[in-house]
């Protein structure tokens, strides 16, 4: 069961003896489909889940952030006049926030408060996203700031980029900042304009955790980034989204063999993410699963970011007569898969799915039904 409300609030009142001015919740996400297109420029289709970062808070007036940590059990604090040196942990995303928030110019006031979630860590469904823009709704209502989604996921992103030093593309955090309830939201990664898109009634999204956490993601997401780079430069673009198919396959036989697969799965990944949202529209389900299965076939062959885990996960959702579609999400290399599924099925999906992948790997997966939720918003 995800957290809710009441549990923040009191773990707050347990601390602090009162109850909270704010509770603040920003969710996770998963992907339905649209991978390692948001840093060329493209198109992705993600939805906000119901596994968030909570933060409940009070205002501070001396200028100090003091939070706990309920998952880790631990302190951290910080002045917002002197954010120290860079570290490492958890404390680092909301400090990060906080100076990306100050460089752009804005005025920030102190709290003093919790933080807890329930985003599973390592798993590729953005937790330190959440954590960021959780940080930001919060300040943003201690300051009495605008909240203005696009603005303050750019915020979170360079945050992560130049704080963090992870070189992530913009879709964790604006879909963390602007996800709609009972939709997934199609993003124009080099515009940020958003689109809602409706879930089909009778459709369940089910993410299914391979319990493998990712090695060597970061080194490995650096070099793909750096070969969509090279690629967009050899064809005379801003950015792989300029690319078109008839285009790549005229002149791509200039490029080195990896460098045009990884290529070739950036550009065709944005037609299937357009066409995935033609097929959720129409409500025609098998052409949705049909395109999810031919981006994990992509992103397995061409851009080479699965694992013997996500593809025996994927193989073993496939099996279930109720799956239209499933498919790696994330970074790769470990982590998650999604998969879409007839809902009248989802208890027998999941319990025959997870025994299955159990059987294969050994290993015990978490499987559960994901409902679309907010973006981040104060809800209490």
């Amino acid at each position: 069961m995800s957290i809710q409300l009441p549990e923040v609030a009191k773990l707050f009142s347990e601390r602090f003896g009162e109850q909270p001015h704010w509770v603040i919740r920003a969710p996770g996400r998963v992907n339905l489909i649209g991978e390692h297109t948001d840093y060329n420029d493209g198109f992705v289709l993600p939805l906000a889940i119901d596994r968030a970062i909570w933060i409940a808070a009070r205002p501070r007036s001396d200028g100090q952030v003091a939070v706990h940590s309920m998952n880790y059990n631990e302190p951290g604090s910080f002045s917002l006049d002197d954010l120290g040196e860079k570290g490492e942990g958890w404390l680092e995303y909301i400090k990060g926030t906080a100076w990306s928030m100050r460089d752009a110019g804005h005025r920030l006031g102190g709290w003093e408060g919790v933080v807890v979630g329930d985003v599973p860590l390592g798993a590729g469904l953005s937790s330190s996203a959440a954590l960021e823009m959780a940080t930001a709704r919060t300040f943003a209502t201690v300051s009495d700031l605008k909240w203005d989604p696009a603005v303050m996921a750019k915020l979170g992103q360079r945050a992560e980029n130049e704080w963090i030093g992870v070189n992530c593309g913009i879709m964790d955090q604006l879909i963390s900042a602007a996800g709609r309830a009972n939709h997934a939201l199609l993003i124009d990664c080099r515009s940020l304009d958003t689109q809602p898109v409706p879930f089909p009634p009778g459709v369940a999204v089910v993410v299914l955790d391979t319990s493998s956490r990712r090695g060597l993601v970061d080194s490995a997401y650096n070099e793909r980034r750096g070969q969509c780079e090279a690629a967009a430069e050899f064809f005379g673009v801003p950015a792989l989204r300029d690319v078109s198919l008839k285009l790549f396959q005229k002149k791509s036989k200039g490029l080195d063999e990896t460098t045009r697969r990884r290529a070739l799965h950036v550009i065709t990944e944005d037609e299937r993410t357009i066409m995935a949202v033609d097929a959720m529209r129409r409500g025609h389900l098998p052409a949705l699963g049909q395109l999810m299965n031919q981006s994990h076939e992509s992103l397995r062959d061409d851009y080479e970011v699965s694992s013997d885990s996500l593809n025996t996960m994927v193989d073993c959702a496939r099996v279930h007569a109720s799956c239209y579609g499933a498919r790696m999400t994330g970074a790769g290399f470990g982590g998650c898969a999604v998969a879409i599924i007839d809902a009248t099925a989802a208890d027998d999906f999941t319990a025959k799915t997870a025994a299955a992948y159990k059987e294969e790997t050994g290993l015990k997966p978490a499987v559960y039904v994901c409902q679309a939720t907010n973006g981040a918003e104060v809800v209490g």
